[in-house]
């Protein structure tokens, strides 16, 4: 049910396999490891409840900090490797993190922030050495690699966006009981999927989202190996399926898009046979691509909807999604309701906001507003992702809207607030928006449509310099693709941005 217990069974079984460079690491080394980490995260004084922060891309020793965190009782943000020094400040200051990790490809960033972030206590650097940082190998190599003694389970704590367009922090409730406990995503993925020992996972996305994260330590709960891929190529999933007899893999619909699209002689070489389980969320996929994966791949594809604030699961399996498709399925945790905009319950076949009833707790690190914003207006306890659906009459859940504004590209989410804070401030724009436009193969990519100081300015000169402009602040994926420009924004009187009159004049009816 945990690594050491896995170790002490089967020590040298693979328990991460790094799919470009080949890189084992058995059960073993990742008990020791995650032990080592933990030891000194106790000497650093950090005690249950108390909070890390690490910025890696898929490296090998990933899956080993979240354990020596999750192992020590303490809440861990992984960030995403991709942000800038603004927002990655704005993280690792935010949630409280005592200690924050990353690696030498990242040194640029994560060197830049030490300035912003006072209450880091301990800094470490892995695969080489930064100012302000202490070799991470060193500082581990110290430590004992046995368990410490009041070893208790810890929670993730990854950030969403807030009212203001910073990002916010999912805080679940860490139960701080024994390692041994079973979670409630144990429980469901064990129902649903029946992994054992000797499945082999492949994780082909950021480990820094939730659901690539939580599935891959929920499968070394179970000794599972994890194979996991530096970036997601289409072909080289699939060959990665065929080298180590995968059982089960966790995609976003893009991947599924990508693959559709290689040539049917490059689809038709490799054995993928050995796969029972492909499991997709993130975003909702379009009726066609998820039929043509069940033609390619057989009744294997099962889908889920949920949030990183985990208070609902919904989930479809491929025979019950053929009779009702579009579905996002019905749900095993929280009754689902339907509400108006007054909180007043729907019927089958109306759309509304999607309440989940007796679910997952949760709040928005340090913004109690935007947790409020999360509950049902009528003080019944019922909790929203924002997002808008209705519900069959066999119960069946449809999506009709991710969030008033949320773009998701990729499987992605992308909050258009804060690539419109960044270009409000440009010298050259009056008024900004920033919205998701239809794109085939990512589902959605971001414009921004601007209202400029001058429209004797506007062309594509200044198009590339507001997109250089923001990408020197924010992650290019938050970024907008391309702008255009209009003489006056639709505006409200009170301020209010008709942001959707612009959404929809790009979007097919």
């Amino acid at each position: 049910m945990y690594p050491g217990a896995i170790a002490a069974v089967t020590p040298d079984k693979p328990a991460v396999i790094m799919a470009g460079s080949g890189q084992v690491i058995t059960y073993r080394e990742l008990d020791e490891e995650s032990n080592r980490l933990a030891h000194l995260f106790r000497a650093a004084g950090l005690r249950p409840g108390d909070h890390i922060a690490f910025m890696l891309a898929n490296h090998p020793r990933f899956l080993s900090v979240a354990w020596a965190a999750h192992r020590s009782g303490l809440y861990y943000t992984p960030i995403s490797s991709r942000l800038r020094t603004e927002e990655l400040a704005y993280i690792v200051g935010n949630c409280g993190a005592r200690v924050f990790i990353s690696s030498a490809d990242l040194a640029d960033v994560a060197t830049s922030i030490t300035a912003a972030t006072p209450g880091v206590e301990l800094r470490l650097m892995m695969d080489g050495v930064a100012e302000g940082f202490e070799p991470y190998e060193e500082a581990v190599a110290k430590q004992p690699v046995t368990p410490v003694r009041d070893e208790c389970t810890g929670a993730d704590m990854l950030y969403s966006s807030g009212t203001t367009g910073r990002p916010k922090g999912v805080k679940l409730a860490a139960a701080h009981g024994p390692l041994e406990e079973p979670g409630l995503l144990f429980k469901l993925i064990q129902g649903l999927f029946a992994p054992s020992a000797d499945s082999v996972y492949l994780s082909p996305a950021p480990l820094y989202h939730a659901a690539p994260l939580r599935y891959s330590l929920t499968f070394q709960r179970l000794g599972a190996t994890v194979v996991v891929m530096e970036r997601f190529d289409p072909e080289e999933y699939l060959a990665l399926v065929e080298r180590y007899r995968v059982t089960h893999s966790q995609l976003v619909p893009t991947m599924f898009i990508k693959m559709l699209k290689l040539p049917p002689e490059t689809r038709a070489k490799y054995d993928i046979s050995s796969l029972q389980c492909a499991i997709h969320a993130a975003a909702p996929c379009p009726v066609p691509v998820k039929e043509q994966m069940i033609d390619w791949w057989g009744p294997i594809v099962h889908e889920y909807y949920a949030g990183t604030e985990g208070n609902g699961f919904l989930y479809v399996g491929p025979g019950d999604w053929l009779r009702h498709k579009g579905t996002v399925g019905r749900s095993l945790l929280g009754v689902v309701h339907i509400c108006d905009e007054n909180g007043a319950d729907l019927p089958p076949g109306e759309h509304g906001t999607i309440y989940f009833e007796n679910g997952g707790r949760f709040e928005y690190h340090g913004d109690p507003d935007k947790t409020r914003s999360a509950q049902d207006p009528l003080g019944r306890g019922w909790t929203t992702l924002g997002d808008i659906g209705y519900l069959d009459e066999d119960g069946f859940l449809y999506l009709t809207d991710r969030r008033s504004y949320m773009i998701i590209s990729g499987g992605v989410n992308i909050y258009p607030q804060e690539a419109e804070n960044v270009l409000s401030v440009h010298p050259k724009v009056a008024d900004v928006a920033v919205f998701g436009v239809p794109d085939e193969e990512m589902g959605e990519q971001v414009k921004a449509v601007v209202e400029p100081v001058s429209m004797a300015e506007a062309g594509p000169d200044l198009e590339a310099e507001l997109i250089a402009y923001c990408r020197e602040h924010l992650a290019h994926y938050k970024c907008p693709r391309s702008v255009d420009f209009r003489a006056e924004l639709p505006r409200h009187p009170t301020g209010k941005l008709y942001k959707r009159l612009l959404r929809d004049e790009y979007r097919p009816a």
